[in-house]
């Protein structure tokens, strides 16, 4: 892009204190509309004293926030809830633009923030602890469930709404803690609108800052004395960066990774609802989350039949921009992503992968400059295949066979991630045995996506997980909190006068 160009593109600000922020650096993140190809906006990337300015105000917001009853926090959130019903197209329509999701996806993706939303309005009941009286002759205990501090939430670019006010941000703060928000630079517009729409709800200022960086800058959250947790998505090496780094110094830490989610197919499953089953798990959101269904483990005897009816089904998918509420398939999210995926399908076919159906050469009339890739489906993989283990964040669906169910199970649970394992079939012993004995930590029993609501907690598990206590459902709110545990003696008038002490005072 030429420099006057870039000098008449709109520059986006980072949100600090309440308020958006110019920065002052002079590197800028070009922000795509996958749908066209065209840059819409330019990210900002943080200079170290921004950065470290922000973290300033998030902790002098602590002070006040913290020291506010939680039920009075929850109002906030409960005005947020509405303000996201009342702006649910808008924000659907930003998710849409910036990342390149459908419109029910991109809609589906705001939806999973209003269901965080809703979880951290149970804030008061989530935060109470136990009491038990007389745990000792004469002594109660109560525990308590108290904020911590600053969070840091580094987010990825595939849910610009869901990560970071879904996962992130409303139990964080409904636990009395402020947060920063790191954003990705190719989808900040999303994050950047709901802060404001966080404010508008009655939010006071600092308690929630977003903020766009390079890695060099997002390092300071992981050393940073005033910055208590860090949040993580993304991939499996910066994940485990972060958790080692962070943890040694003193930080809380859960750190959501990468997966390659295996189906495993037996010969009973009826094709057709199971071929579209895996097409809306395999080809949603173009297949960049990290509960996709990417790998298909078939039992020889159907093998063929299942995968001539996915083929037919992905090619009746209709391929088009996001904000077309006719496309069942956007593009990707930039063009080097694009190119990522089709060195990926290219390296499958060189380890020899049979191509049942080939994406890469797609195009969209209107809309030809656009990060456009059709499904694509490789058979015959075997373990042995890059392709079939490494994550490739793409609408490429790989199929392995197997001759029975122990070795399908068996391939599956050799997968280095475990976010989630699915299995269709009509037998209840092998349902039951594979829901016992599989590596997946969100397991699908005829669902292709198993990820509950958010109420329990999104458990991944190996290396698709770092960490102690999962985001949502109850880990959530136990990661954004610690425990205090008070005991208390009241003395009668015989012992006032006693100046005699156990050892184990009240204890046992």
């Amino acid at each position: 892009m030429g420099e006057q160009i870039k000098e008449q593109m709109e520059k986006l600000r980072y949100y600090s204190n309440g308020c958006y922020v110019e920065s002052v650096t002079d590197q800028y993140t070009e922000v795509y509309d996958p749908s066209t190809g065209e840059v819409t906006a330019l990210a900002p990337c943080c200079t170290k004293t921004e950065i470290e300015d922000v973290i300033r105000t998030a902790k002098e917001a602590y002070q006040t926030w913290s020291a506010l009853p939680v039920m009075k926090r929850v109002q906030v959130l409960y005005n947020v809830r509405q303000l996201i019903l009342d702006h649910m197209d808008e924000l659907t329509l930003l998710v849409a633009a910036e990342h390149g999701k459908v419109w029910e996806e991109a809609k589906g993706d705001v939806q999973k923030a209003l269901e965080g939303t809703e979880l951290a309005c149970s804030a008061p009941t989530l935060m109470m602890g136990e009491a038990l009286m007389n745990t000792s002759a004469g002594f109660d205990t109560v525990l308590f469930r108290e904020s911590i501090g600053v969070f840091a939430g580094i987010v990825p670019f595939n849910f610009p709404a869901m990560i970071p006010m879904g996962w992130m941000t409303p139990l964080c703060i409904a636990a009395g803690n402020t947060i920063i928000l790191k954003v990705s630079s190719a989808t900040p517009k999303t994050a950047l609108r709901f802060a404001q729409l966080y404010k508008e709800a009655g939010l006071p200022d600092g308690v929630v800052n977003v903020v766009m960086c390079s890695r060099n800058e997002a390092e300071i959250f992981l050393t940073h004395p005033d910055v208590k947790g860090v949040t993580f998505v993304g991939t499996t090496n910066v994940g485990k960066h972060i958790y080692s780094v962070a943890a040694a110094h003193g930080k809380r830490v859960q750190a959501l990774c990468e997966a390659k989610n295996h189906a495993l197919v037996l010969k009973d499953a009826p094709i057709d609802r199971t071929a579209a089953g895996i097409i809306n798990s395999a080809f949603g959101c173009a297949g960049e989350r990290c509960m996709a269904l990417p790998v298909v483990v078939a039992e020889e005897e159907i093998a063929d039949a299942l995968v001539a009816k996915l083929a037919e089904l992905a090619k009746q998918l209709a391929i088009g921009p996001a904000y077309d509420k006719e496309s069942k398939l956007g593009p990707v999210v930039s063009e080097k992503h694009r190119q990522s995926i089709i060195k990926w399908i290219e390296k499958g076919l060189e380890e020899g992968a049979v191509m049942a159906l080939d994406g890469r050469k797609v195009s969209v009339e209107g809309f030809e400059k656009g990060f456009y890739l059709g499904p694509t489906i490789l058979d015959h993989v075997t373990p042995q295949m890059s392709v079939g283990t490494s994550e490739i964040f793409g609408p490429v669906l790989c199929i392995k066979r197997v001759k029975s169910f122990e070795e399908g199970l068996r391939m599956m649970n050799d997968n280095p991630f475990a976010n989630g394992s699915v299995i269709f079939t009509q037998n209840g012993y092998f349902a039951r045995e594979f829901a016992a004995r599989t590596d997946g930590g969100m397991v699908g029993i005829n669902v292709g996506i198993p990820v509950p609501v958010g109420v329990f907690p999104f458990t991944g598990h190996k290396n698709s997980f770092f960490g102690d206590l999962h985001c949502l459902g109850k880990d959530g709110i136990r990661f954004y909190t610690e425990s205090k545990s008070v005991t208390t003696r009241w003395f009668d008038e015989e012992e006032k006068k006693s100046t005699t002490v156990t050892t184990w005072d009240g204890t046992i």
